[in-house]
């Protein structure tokens, strides 16, 4: 399982100017503070930011609920609108395409993704680099879902199993992923967490809340399908 976010692409710039859009339009509010970006869901993002952001006047309060599915729904628009920038702004993390095209040719792997991005958006992320292609995301989890990370990992290898008609244990999960809350997740689920110091947490810190082992980066493909498959 592959995170997406700062572990195979950066695209940061076009994803804080879709929240920015999404945000205001969805509550009309005027999203000035954004909280903590890394390992979130983006439901987490969004019922952050409603705190960190004031109302402006004479705006209502819709039910958590609605506001979130409205919210979603500007999200996605808000995204696809910019679907064309990704490449150009964003990039593609060093080692990411060959990381997944080599392991996609080892014998019984089944690759697909768990983020914190609703799943439209996940597409538009893994097509504009051209991952999609290596990853099932039938079985992935995405922050679309209801559920907490460690939740869907559990989840995404039971539909892994019913698709694939393949026996499959805990054990035989690797999450590759850049962030200690990614790595909690992994804990919950008992599965193992690959760290990449990609992201906003350090090697050390990823270390230290249990990934193993713990890569600078994915362009060594020797050792990252050694890392993922041992």
């Amino acid at each position: 399982m592959w995170n997406i976010d700062l572990t195979l692409v950066d695209v940061a710039r076009v994803s804080r100017e879709a929240y920015a859009e999404a945000f205001a339009r969805a509550t009309g509010r005027r999203l000035v503070a954004l909280p903590q970006l890394a390992g979130a869901t983006d439901s987490e993002i969004f019922f952050e930011s409603l705190a960190l952001n004031e109302p402006m006047p004479g705006t209502g309060v819709p039910e958590p609920g609605e506001l979130l599915a409205r919210y979603n729904g500007e999200l996605a628009a808000a995204f696809g609108s910019r679907s064309r920038l990704l490449a150009e702004r964003g990039r593609l993390l060093p080692g990411a395409l060959e990381a997944l095209a080599a392991i996609s040719k080892v014998p019984g792997a089944i690759q697909t993704v768990l983020t914190g991005t609703i799943k439209q958006n996940a597409l538009h992320k893994l097509r504009a680099f051209g991952l999609d292609r290596y990853v099932d995301t039938d079985i992935g989890g995405f922050g679309s879902d209801v559920y907490p990370k460690g939740t869907q990992i559990l989840r995404s290898l039971a539909m892994a199993q019913e698709k694939y008609g393949t026996p499959l244990t805990q054990a035989d999960v690797v999450y590759v992923a850049d962030s200690t809350r990614d790595v909690a997740a992994a804990k919950v689920a008992a599965v193992r967490c690959v760290g990449v110091a990609t992201g906003r947490s350090m090697a050390a810190e990823l270390r230290t809340a249990g990934a193993y082992p713990v890569l600078e980066d994915l362009s060594a493909t020797t050792r990252v399908i050694a890392a993922v498959t041992t």
